[in-house]
């Protein structure tokens, strides 16, 4: 397996790249990467074209138009209906019609595919080994060995499919509690399996963190076509503050296998200010308990963007990130970096590869409030501690997650495929 990528850059000089994902609008993490490597790879003079699927609230693009029809099992479908896009989401001949016929009007040098599931469908894929251009793609989840995507189930960690069999996520009714959404997912899987949709059609499996790629090779994908590269933050586009104003922030989904409860228990009685960003499943019950336990220091903010969602960073003493599943790569800790803010997470996953502890933040045990409870407390009593571990993350920010960075170790792997 390949902790890095080697090959010739000059083969990616001025190259034309079709970048694929299931969202055209930011909807998390790897909706922002997708956007922000766009915006990199145009910087350095490439030409990029998009190919998603229609949905209301995408972001204008010239390339809408060969956008595919949204496809989901909403509610109130009849079962015709919801039978039809079952087998579109399974393998969908009408996003390969039009994948070719992007590619017959663009010149596309090579693709690099981000989510693709259900909404664009794999079987895009084959259109682009057909046409003889090679992929690279990035792996933002684990979607390739848990059919939903995290390895977690009913509050807890399983990697049953791996151990045992994928026929599990049927038996443990892993999609929403439905036994039926459960069997799709199963039959999805077996079928990419036996077509090896990924295994033929991908030159380069991208993994943002050394976990990911290490889950991945357990997965059975091959390891010597797995890559790692960091994702990265466009730091000039981040002014730090490295005081802040006191309170403590979370930044992130309002769901169960975020750890929000365990960071509520954390906080509760401290006397420090804990401002959750957000929105999500849980965030109703996560009100309801923070009521009902007379919370006065914990503030819910809602879901906030743009120069709302700055202020909330720039004015934070520092970040929790309190996941208790297998969190890859998240973009939240390193815009805190890029913040000049040092981070509080959990020791699962990917996220000790990012929080150096006793360097850029504190790790605590997974789960654990009373250790997270510690952890915040020692900071905020802390305060130049804090500082200087904020001054490191901004550090690293910039010496290995910057947007030059990445993409000299992209283009670096661009070049190995396109030649």
């Amino acid at each position: 397996m390949n902790s890095s990528p080697s090959g010739n850059t000059s083969g990616s000089e001025k190259i034309e790249i079709l970048q694929i994902n299931n969202y055209h609008y930011v909807r998390g993490g790897a909706e922002r990467y997708y956007f922000e490597l766009t915006r990199l790879l145009e910087a350095h003079g490439h030409r990029v074209h998009c190919f998603s699927v229609k949905h209301e609230e995408n972001l204008p693009s010239p390339y809408e138009a060969y956008f595919g029809r949204p496809m989901s099992f909403d509610t109130g479908q009849g079962l015709f209906k919801k039978l039809g896009t079952a087998c579109r989401m399974l393998y969908s001949f009408e996003n390969n019609r039009l994948m070719r016929r992007l590619l017959s009007e663009h010149r596309t040098d090579m693709a690099h595919a981000h989510n693709i599931y259900h909404r664009v469908c794999p079987s895009v894929l084959d259109v682009l080994r057909r046409r003889g251009i090679p992929v690279v793609m990035t792996l933002h989840d684990y979607k390739l060995g848990c059919s939903t995507y995290s390895f977690y189930r009913d509050g807890r960690i399983c990697t049953e499919c791996l151990s045992a069999s994928r026929i599990r996520v049927v038996r443990n009714r892993c999609t929403k509690g439905s036994r039926v959404l459960s069997l799709f997912h199963f039959v999805e899987a077996e079928l990419h399996g036996l077509l090896d949709i990924y295994g033929r059609n991908v030159a380069y499996f991208i993994c943002p963190s050394l976990f990911s790629l290490e889950k991945h090779a357990e997965i059975g994908v091959d390891e010597r076509r797995l890559v790692h590269i960091p994702n990265f933050v466009n730091v000039a586009d981040y002014e730090p503050d490295y005081e802040g104003r006191g309170y403590i922030l979370y930044v992130g989904r309002l769901s169960r296998e975020k750890g929000v409860r365990t960071l509520l228990d954390a906080v509760m009685g401290l006397d420090v200010q804990l401002r959750i960003v957000g929105g999500g499943p849980m965030e109703a019950e996560y009100r309801a308990y923070a009521e009902e336990k007379m919370m006065k220091n914990v503030v819910f903010e809602g879901y906030k963007t743009g120069r709302e969602l700055e202020d909330l960073f720039r004015g934070a003493a520092f970040l929790v990130l309190p996941s208790e599943w297998y969190e890859n790569a998240p973009m939240t800790v390193l815009e805190a970096f890029a913040y000049g803010k040092c981070v509080v997470g959990s020791d699962i996953g990917g996220i000790p590869e990012l929080v150096v502890d006793g360097r850029t933040g504190l790790l605590f045990r997974c789960g654990e409030h009373e250790d997270l409870r510690e952890k915040i407390g020692y900071l905020a009593s802390n305060r130049s501690m804090t500082v200087a571990m904020g001054r490191e993350a901004r550090r690293r920010a910039e010496a290995e997650y910057s947007d030059e960075v990445h993409y000299k170790r992209l283009s670096e792997l661009y070049g190995k495929v396109v030649t």
